[in-house]
């Protein structure tokens, strides 16, 4: 979910009850510390910061693993050294892996968790397989918790995971269509008002520290369609760092609250979940109704 994943966001999702999680993608180690630390003073609940790429920054992961229960790597190997920081400090280490061999690298790592990445994803895809058959592959073989992440938008879906043996889930593109979320309010309604089909894998968005590597992400198809039609080579202009700067068209960062133009033709990640997504709901009403359903 990227900066639309916001401290906001990460505490409402802990005070209902599950892992709220922010990036550290961009941030120093004194500035991830601040932000980690007024998060954990406002909530009770159960936190996470998820660092991406190769290129990470080990001093950030230290102030991240000394602040929140859970410090979570993605789009990289799986390194030993990381995962030793991370426990160094007290917190649990997470990988979310595409692949059986990555997930079976993420255990000789000494991952606590290992979260296995279906195809269905929406935002940046690291494997090839549809979530059912990885998951299925990876239960076999490891013997610590897995959450299931791909297409899991609804109680139903939450369900079927757990059923299949899943300790958990890892869920975003509901998360993008709550109140609390950072993103652009016609970024939300998009989400919403998805259709069965509405999503699609894509290197139109390319423009990122992730699809420097591969540039390959699962968006909603008509931001794809807008971004092609638009004339020009920029979409418009966002707040990053406190700063004002404009987007190329292309640009890899989904758009938040800040965003201002063509909206339509930024990069909005979401999953193949998005059809399951009725409404732009608070969050504790997802999470509170999907543990019903599962009860």
């Amino acid at each position: 979910m990227g900066s639309v994943s916001t401290p906001v966001l990460a505490v409402a999702v802990a005070d209902a009850g599950g892992v709220g999680s922010i990036t550290a993608l961009g941030l120093a180690a004194a500035e991830l510390d601040k932000v980690l630390g007024d998060m954990t003073s406002r909530t009770t609940g159960v936190l996470a910061a998820n660092f991406v790429t190769e290129d990470i920054d080990r001093e950030a992961v230290e102030a991240a693993a000394a602040r929140v229960r859970i410090v979570d790597f993605f789009w990289a190997d799986p390194a030993p050294a990381l995962v030793e920081l991370a426990h160094r400090g007290g917190a649990l280490a997470c990988w979310q892996v595409g692949s059986l061999d990555e997930a079976r690298a993420a255990a000789e790592a000494g991952c606590d968790v290992v979260a296995v990445q279906g195809t269905e994803a929406g935002g940046h895809i690291r494997g090839r397989s549809p979530l059912r058959p990885l998951l299925e592959s990876v239960l076999g073989q490891l013997d610590l918790p897995v959450l299931a992440a791909g297409g899991i938008g609804d109680a139903r879906a939450f369900a079927a995971a757990l059923e299949m043996g899943a300790a958990g889930v890892r869920a975003g593109t509901r998360f993008v269509a709550t109140d609390e979320s950072g993103a652009h309010p016609a970024y939300k309604r998009a989400v919403a008002d998805a259709a069965a089909g509405s999503t699609q894998i894509t290197d139109a968005f390319s423009v990122c520290p992730l699809c420097a590597t591969v540039p390959r992400a699962r968006v909603l198809r008509s931001c794809v369609d807008a971004a092609r039609s638009l004339a020009g080579g920029t979409v418009g202009e966002t707040t990053l760092a406190g700063q004002r700067i404009t987007l190329p068209k292309g640009h890899g960062l989904p758009p938040g609250v800040a965003a201002t133009g063509h909206i339509d033709a930024m990069a909005m990640y979401a999953g193949e979940s998005a059809a399951a997504i009725p409404a732009v709901e608070p969050v504790a009403h997802v999470i509170q109704s999907w543990c019903a359903a599962v009860e």
